[in-house]
């Protein structure tokens, strides 16, 4: 008799709570820093998940279920970016998830405008969001979805002050309409990730690109 090696069906990895990072105060609204705010503010409204704010979990929070049925959580710290990690461990130990289901959305530099890219796990980046966030959840190993700003149109390498300028700057006209088309893919990849797991919507969102229409 003939014995047949049977190998494991892979897990998939499936968010159940979907984080946007961000900041607080109304002068943050729509500036590039504050698109993961904008991205659960979108898939809210498309799933119509009503978000108040929840003193226990430091943060706006909802919860509900996705157009096709799926049961998920969203959030948005108020903790400012710096302390993100403290609101996400509330709701993570208070819904006793493991951190590979929570999905952490935020703005990347290194990323060119018009770009989106998921990982199942990876470091900081120096964003500071996600070192508070890798902090409190004592892991790198979570997906997340990093959403491209771009930097600074300079010749010159960009300081520190003008970093900071650029990040709390707000989009232009016509980046707000590159933004649009990629919060649209935001929501679809997000979608595919509930039904085929992060690693599908990896393998079909990593590589799009919208371009400003303005180059």
């Amino acid at each position: 008799m003939i014995m047949m090696e049977v190998t494991p069906a892979k897990t998939l990895i499936v968010p159940q709570l979907i984080v946007g990072l961000g900041n607080p105060e109304a002068k943050y609204n729509q500036t590039r820093h504050n698109i993961g705010f904008e991205a659960i503010d979108a898939l809210a409204t498309a799933w119509r998940i009503p978000i108040s704010e929840n003193r226990k979990f430091k943060g706006k929070f909802g919860e509900g279920v996705t157009s096709s049925g799926e049961k998920i959580r969203l959030l948005k710290p108020l903790t400012y970016m710096n302390l993100s990690g403290q609101a996400i461990r509330a709701v993570v130990d208070w819904y006793k998830l493991p951190p590979t289901s929570v999905l952490i959305i935020y703005d990347d530099m290194d990323l060119p405008l018009g770009r989106l890219r998921l990982r199942l796990s990876g470091s900081a980046g120096g964003h500071n969001g996600m070192k508070s966030t890798i902090s409190h959840l004592g892991t790198q190993n979570f997906p997340r979805l990093r959403i491209g700003i771009g930097k600074p149109k300079s010749t010159s390498v960009t300081s520190e002050r003008e970093t900071v300028s650029y990040v709390l700057g707000k989009f232009s006209l016509t980046e707000m309409q590159v933004m649009e088309q990629v919060l649209k893919w935001v929501g679809e990849a997000i979608d595919l990730s509930l039904h085929q797991g992060v690693e599908k919507a990896m393998s079909l969102y990593n590589n799009r690109s919208f371009v400003d229409p303005t180059e």
